[in-house]
């Protein structure tokens, strides 16, 4: 009888285990990751059709002072399923053209060298002013914030 009441116990450690581990963190690898033979074929004086072939399209380019590809991946790390993701490594890869279109430098920046680059950003910055709900209803409706009169042409 005591060994059944062990195995109970057992039973529901086991399903609180497994319970509590479909909550538990989660680790994510974002963008392209390129293993150490495709880097190899990426050398100085290669050209831009090589590296587009060996690594594909670039996460991003750049074209002031020349011309600058940009390959970019991060892993992230979420403690719990729930929660904030954040960054734990992050790697940039920038090869740099020279005016006739071959490799002059190859970089590999990492969380240490600069700042985070974020991948999924969720707002789109714009430009201009920014309207409350109020003041976007009294201009709908024709009348102003001030006076409480319907705005029309000046002189009435």
């Amino acid at each position: 009888m005591r060994a059944r009441g062990i195995s109970g116990a057992a039973a529901a450690a086991l399903v609180a285990g497994f319970a509590l581990a479909g909550c538990m963190g989660e680790t994510l690898t974002r963008g392209y990751v390129p293993s150490e033979t495709t880097l190899q074929q990426v050398q100085v004086g290669a050209s831009r059709e090589q590296v587009l072939l060996a690594l594909g399209t670039p996460t991003t380019t750049a074209d002031f002072g020349g011309e600058v590809f940009y390959y970019i991946s991060q892993r992230t790390n979420r403690p719990i399923a729930f929660m904030n993701s954040r960054v734990i490594d992050q790697t940039v890869l920038a090869i740099y053209f020279d005016e006739i279109s071959q490799v002059a430098n190859v970089a590999n920046y990492g969380l240490e060298d600069g700042v985070i680059v974020d991948l999924v950003t969720r707002t789109t910055p714009t430009g201009g002013r920014d309207f409350s709900f109020i003041s976007q209803l009294f201009s709908a409706t024709g009348m102003t914030a001030g006076g409480g009169q319907p705005a029309g042409p000046p002189g009435r």
